[in-house]
């Protein structure tokens, strides 16, 4: 049975509230919880894999048993416990008192999970076991998320995460955050197990929430076709109507202006006015940062947009993405599409938006 919910990640910037003097004890505290997370993960994953290879160490000997299961329950098992308990109880009493338990408990499942997908391809050496660095975004259980309100005062959700009083950084919003962050305090949707990322000195909250699919008068008889090209990024037709949305002048030429101004921008920085090193130098080129990657997420956030609502317009309850193989056999072909087109960024987007919307996406 098809599932009546969806799950979407929205990336938040958190700021601590509390007075700036007050503030270092905090970051210490986030900071060690990311260090023990980076070390528990990598536990966690080592005994996962020696766990799952143990039967390849031919050299032990034959009397030796390797279930993996609890030896309460099986005969044959080797464990003391249960195969998930066995890396919770090793972390836990590894970092006792220096991490909340909830923040391992959820890091623990999440390994798991995804070593169960992986460990057929580790067993074939296709992949190789993953490495944490020390990066790694702390998991953020929803019981320690409390008191969240909106503070009209300062314009912003408020809410104590890890007994840390922090509010919400949303500066313009041209996205949906305020909404979602309504819809969650009027208990329309529901908050799901989130992460928290440390990244030059700010906190980013990896916001997941759960909500109803929407409902549309959609028709599983009426099909939707659309096809990625050059000229225009997507080309749809539903009903013998045909609509191009966007052109190779507006997100093309646009994008290859960006780059060859970074490109001026990087050439004259050896001439800029200096006075503090390299950052007074570099000014210009800061300002400029990322602006290539925010301007094409934007231009394809609009595309499959546009798209989707097309296709509600139409009552289309399937949406058929044609001959994408070939297109991207193409660009891989040539390194000036590769480069600039984003085909796979833009069938992402388009492909959890269809999910949201309640429309079958096939992609040919």
């Amino acid at each position: 049975m098809e599932k009546s919910t969806i799950t979407l990640t929205r990336r938040i910037q958190l700021l601590i509230d509390l007075p700036a003097n007050e503030q270092k004890e905090m970051w210490e505290k986030l900071y060690r919880y990311q260090n023990r997370c980076f070390r528990a993960a990598n536990l966690i994953a080592s005994h996962l894999y020696v766990q799952e290879m143990i039967k390849d160490f031919f050299y032990l000997t034959e009397e030796i048993q390797y279930k993996l299961a609890d030896a309460s329950k099986d005969e044959m098992g080797i464990f003391t416990r249960s195969k998930t308990n066995t890396t919770a109880r090793l972390v836990s009493d590894r970092f006792k008192g220096e991490i909340p338990t909830d923040i391992l408990g959820s890091l623990n499942n999440t390994i798991q999970s995804t070593f169960s997908k992986n460990k057929a391809d580790y067993w074939l050496g296709l992949k190789s076991l993953r490495n944490f660095k020390k990066d790694i975004p702390i998991p953020l259980p929803v019981k320690c998320i409390s008191k969240m309100k909106y503070d009209p005062e300062k314009k912003a959700f408020c809410f104590n995460m890890f007994a840390i009083p922090v509010k919400t950084y949303l500066g313009k919003d041209f996205s949906d955050k305020r909404l979602i962050m309504e819809r969650l305090l009027r208990e329309e949707i529901k908050l799901c197990t989130s992460q928290i990322q440390l990244k030059a000195g700010k906190i980013y909250w990896l916001a997941v929430f759960e909500f109803e699919k929407e409902e549309h008068l959609l028709k599983p008889e009426i099909i939707a076709e659309a096809s990625l090209s050059l000229e225009h990024p997507i080309v749809a037709q539903a009903n013998k109507l045909r609509i191009n949305i966007g052109s190779k002048e507006e997100f093309l030429y646009r994008r290859l202006a960006i780059q060859a101004s970074q490109k001026r921008i990087q050439a004259g920085v050896a001439y800029a006015r200096s006075g503090n090193g390299a950052k007074r130098k570099q000014k210009a080129l800061y300002k400029t940062e990322n602006l290539e990657s925010r301007y094409v997420s934007h231009r394809l956030h609009l595309y499959s947009r546009k798209l989707i609502d097309f296709c509600i317009q139409q009552q289309a309850g399937i949406l058929i993405l044609k001959n994408q193989e070939d297109k991207i056999g193409i660009a891989k072909e040539q390194e000036f599409v590769l480069r600039n087109w984003s085909y796979y960024e833009l069938q992402t987007k388009i492909k959890y938006k269809a999910e949201k919307a309640g429309i079958e996406l096939i992609i040919g």
